[in-house]
């Protein structure tokens, strides 16, 4: 997954990637639910650009507090 800060209360996740060998087992849904945890833990907000996060987050609207 990468990522760049916004300040000091956004990131922007810009891409997930997952090897081949893990596609289709979870790896990127895994990705994403760490991530959303940790920004939670931290107080921090994300802006999905990248297309896999930003489908899972309509797919979980309970990310609404962090995912903008």
């Amino acid at each position: 997954m990468t990522y760049s800060k916004l300040g000091t209360t956004t990131i922007i996740v810009d891409h997930t990637g997952v090897p081949d060998a893990f596609r289709g087992q979870g790896a990127g849904l895994a990705l994403a639910e760490r991530m959303i945890a940790d920004m939670r833990a931290e107080g921090l907000r994300v802006i999905a650009l990248c297309p896999f996060v930003k489908a899972q987050a309509r797919k979980h609207p309970e990310w609404a507090d962090v995912v903008e």
